[in-house]
């Protein structure tokens, strides 16, 4: 029996030596566990927000009028009223250093406006303008040298008119709202690309409760109820397109002539040479 038992002990002695002997040889070996499979997630950059924020205030220049406008022959004909606030045609905007936007180097200037067509930008009060033969809704008005409105009744003319051989043969005064786009147009170069200015002419209506006007570009927009030039920033480059629609309280679109109006205009960085 002890004999049994000695044997017994010789055994599990054998085996655990043999255990620890392969554990030690594997531990030894300098075999390594596989690494885990490394991840990594890519996170795109992040959007820029496009901002719409009030402009700040320019100068008002509130006795400056349009007189009268002409067109005969396809030669239109202004006459301008700087008043005692000095405007004129030609000059730049006091301002317009501090503005940090686009800014015409030739100075302040008339905005012509045929239906839903870009604006003409005009530094003298006569000048030739091809317009077809129909009925069509002009807007003329004096901008600053940085092309933003002056929104004084005097300052500028409104019509329907009706156009034969390039000149006005009829004309109507305007008596329904009206939206008209002015800014932003053509294209933005560096620096003048943080602050576009957006810039609206509006006939008949008041903006408030009973009308806003709805702003869109991109894939954001925007209910204005304040009319005031505004800046959009980051914008992205390349084209953009703003879509104006003068809506009502309940945001349906009022069924007024030419509305909604839509631009597009270009963004670009600086070349480098």
């Amino acid at each position: 029996m002890q004999l049994n038992f000695i044997n017994q002990f010789k055994m599990r002695t054998f085996f655990f030596f043999a255990l620890l002997t392969v554990f030690l040889t594997a531990c030894g070996s300098g075999a390594e566990a596989p690494a885990a499979e490394e991840t990594m997630e890519q996170v795109a950059p992040a959007k820029s927000v496009i901002n719409l924020v009030p402009m700040p205030a320019s100068p008002d220049f509130p006795d400056a009028a349009i007189r009268s406008m002409d067109y005969k022959k396809g030669q239109f004909k202004f006459v301008v009223d700087g008043g005692k606030s000095g405007y004129a045609l030609g000059a730049q905007t006091p301002d317009a250093d501090q503005k940090m936007c686009a800014n015409s180097a030739e100075g302040q200037h008339l905005h012509l406006i045929v239906d839903t067509e870009p604006y003409a930008a005009k530094y003298q009060p006569e000048f030739e303008y091809d317009i077809p033969d129909g009925t069509h809704f002009i807007l003329a008005f004096l901008s600053r040298s940085y092309h933003e409105s002056i929104k004084h009744p005097a300052a500028a003319k409104v019509a329907k008119v009706a156009i034969e051989g390039k000149t006005i043969t009829e004309q109507a005064e305007v008596t329904s709202p009206m939206l008209f786009y002015s800014r932003p147009k053509g294209t933005y170069v560096g620096k003048d690309t943080e602050n576009v200015m957006l810039d609206f002419y509006l006939a008949n209506v008041k903006l408030g409760e009973d009308y806003m006007v709805k702003v869109a570009v991109a894939d954001t927009s925007f209910l204005v109820n304040n009319w005031q030039p505004y800046f959009l920033k980051n914008l992205p480059m390349g084209e953009n397109t703003v879509t104006l629609t003068l809506v009502d309280a309940k945001g349906n679109t009022v069924p007024s002539p030419l509305n909604p109006v839509s631009r597009t205009f270009t963004l670009a960085e600086d070349k480098v040479e």
